[in-house]
């Protein structure tokens, strides 16, 4: 079953469900803020993108600018990092999907489709 990792009043993750809803794909929604993940399984997400750790931030939210993580991120170890995106689901790049062996982040619907149909 996929997971999806969402805040309910972004409208990004609106159309990503509608999307999944739309084309009948059986999905659990998480909600990031309440049950955001944490360091072990932000690590293992990680791994299987194959992303760079950046794009797992949330780059538009109101944390990242408030922390300046612009200009923080590069100056952060990989663990650092981590334990910072696990303390709140909000710094976490939404929607983040989860399937048996990928994870995929933000909705970019031709890579959802890849992946889900």
């Amino acid at each position: 079953m996929i997971k999806v990792y969402c805040y309910s009043r972004c409208t990004t993750c609106k159309k990503a469900l509608k999307w999944l809803e739309d084309n009948k794909i059986e999905h659990t929604v998480m909600d990031i803020k309440q049950d955001h993940p944490d360091e072990k399984t932000l690590r293992k997400y990680h791994k299987m993108s194959g992303l760079p750790l950046k794009r797992f931030f949330n780059t538009s939210g109101i944390q990242y600018r408030e922390l300046k993580l612009s200009e923080r991120l590069k100056d952060m170890s990989e663990d650092e990092q981590f334990k910072l995106l696990a303390s709140d689901g909000m710094l976490v790049k939404r929607p983040l999907l989860v399937g048996k062996d990928y994870v995929l982040t933000g909705f970019k619907q031709e890579e959802w489709e890849d992946k889900l149909k």
